[in-house]
């Protein structure tokens, strides 16, 4: 095993609630409020809901799935569920300047475990935020390859991270669990998004299921060859891992502090030229049948992600031409906006033809310090308006505040909680520090449930 792997290990291991600094446990706090909503707001999800119903079946017990009913099953059924959920909305945080979201893939398994095993608040953040790290730095070291998305990939290892503290794995056997986690790697294409191919979220769950696989195969006996990790990043699922990433400013630089929340319920790379064009119509107000074109010039990869017929819900969040024609016709592009009867709006569909995209080389030569995007819309009566800007709101130019991350943990969670159980739940998350057991939150949720359909569909509530 390298040096660098080694002493990240140790880190993950030894750090406790008091070694972090008190900005970087509020960092946490918010991350996991943000994280929470969007996996009760994506276990709407129809497929979601009846992949809960087909498990439920032969369910288990020990971890809460986070969703109406709340029912419960086994610890790794739990985080593979969550997970799931929390990647079917396009809505979960993600790290900065590489590719990843970390938190949808550590906390499904801080939930799963930390329950199982009654770990306190403290142990939850703590975890979380360690898990969190050992995915950014794992993140930072990975080159993946070409068409590859983060999903069970570099992030899968900082849940395994995070389970086998919570587990009460030594150093020794986090770096073991780590290790061991790397046979379970995934490949998941980016393809999958703009063809509309809801696996990939399940790839997204199966971190939550290594994390808490992992730690139960260590103490099973289980070996790892040591260097698995370098092999796995470098040559097998990755083009290439450079270790001493590993290690920069370890303990100074907090991975968590220097992500990205989202509002927009799309794709973050299309989110500037989203920006721009709010920017136009907030101004101009033309109504939609007014626009003759949208004309959008970003960096390549946002500039991929321009199909203008989108197949379905989930291709839709990675359609720059749909969630523009959102924005035009309905005012905005949240959770409520971008659902599935958009897709098939008339007025939605008109405009989305012409909405034309293509890539500024120049903008694509400043990523991913900058994220440009120029937008101009032009009216039938030939009036045009022109916006442009080197990055997204929610970026570290432009950060959001922390009002606005609050309420849209209350948009989403209050889909599933009553608006009573929106508040108590928050409160609760604020003070997580005093929790004696996830348990606390896990009550409070299913006595605070909206009825609705989820439970009707037979969303597996009620099976203990």
């Amino acid at each position: 095993m390298g040096k660098q792997v080694e002493k990240l290990a140790e880190f993950a291991h030894a750090m406790q609630w008091d070694d972090i600094p008190e900005h970087v446990r509020q960092q946490g706090k918010l991350v996991f409020l943000d994280t929470l909503g969007v996996i009760l707001a994506g276990s709407e999800r129809p497929e979601v809901g009846q992949l809960r119903q087909r498990l439920a079946a032969t369910a288990g017990n020990g971890a809460t799935l986070y969703a109406r009913g709340f029912a419960t099953q086994d610890p790794r059924s739990a985080a593979l569920l969550n997970g799931i959920a929390g990647r079917a909305i396009e809505l979960c945080e993600g790290l900065r300047l590489v590719s990843g979201q970390a938190a949808m893939q550590v906390i499904p398994a801080v939930l799963a475990v930390g329950e199982s095993a009654l770990s306190t608040g403290r142990e939850i953040v703590t975890s979380l935020i360690l898990g969190y790290e050992v995915a950014g730095r794992m993140c930072s070291a990975f080159t993946a390859r070409a068409f590859a998305h983060q999903n069970g990939q570099a992030s899968l290892l900082g849940a395994a991270a995070a389970g086998a503290r919570l587990r009460g794995l030594d150093a020794r056997q986090l770096s073991l669990a780590m290790r061991i986690a790397t046979t379970q790697l995934l490949t998941p294409s980016y393809t999958n998004t703009v063809t509309g191919a809801t696996t990939l979220n399940v790839a997204g769950g199966m971190s939550g299921f290594v994390g808490a696989l992992a730690p139960e195969l260590v103490l099973a006996g289980f070996e790892a060859q040591e260097d698995a990790i370098e092999e796995a990043l470098g040559k097998m699922v990755g083009e290439g891992f450079r270790p001493e990433f590993l290690l920069d400013e370890l303990g100074t630089r907090w991975q968590i502090s220097h992500n990205y929340f989202r509002l927009y319920a799309c794709c973050n790379p299309i989110h500037p030229a989203l920006d721009c064009l709010k920017e136009i119509l907030v101004q101009t107000r033309p109504r939609p049948e007014d626009i003759e074109r949208i004309e959008v010039a970003t960096y390549r990869f946002a500039s991929i992600m321009r199909n203008p017929r989108p197949p379905n819900f989930f291709a839709a969040r990675y359609s720059l031409p749909h969630a523009a024609a959102v924005m035009a016709v309905k005012g905005n592009i949240g959770h409520s906006a971008m659902d599935d009867a958009a897709v098939h709006d008339p007025d939605i569909h008109a405009l989305r033809q012409r909405v034309h995209v293509t890539e500024d080389p120049a903008m694509s030569a400043v990523v991913p310090l900058q994220r440009p995007a120029r937008v101009t819309v032009t009216l039938k009566n030939g009036r045009s308006d022109t916006r442009a800007c080197e990055s997204h709101r929610g970026d570290f130019n432009d950060p959001f505040a922390e009002s606005e991350i609050r309420d849209k943990f209350r948009e989403l969670a209050g889909l599933v909680l009553t608006p009573e159980g929106v508040a108590v739940t928050e409160t609760l998350v604020n003070c997580i520090e005093e929790w004696t057991s996830v348990r606390e939150l896990t009550e409070a949720l299913r006595h605070h449930e909206r009825g609705g359909f989820a439970r009707d569909q037979g969303s597996g509530a009620g099976v203990n």
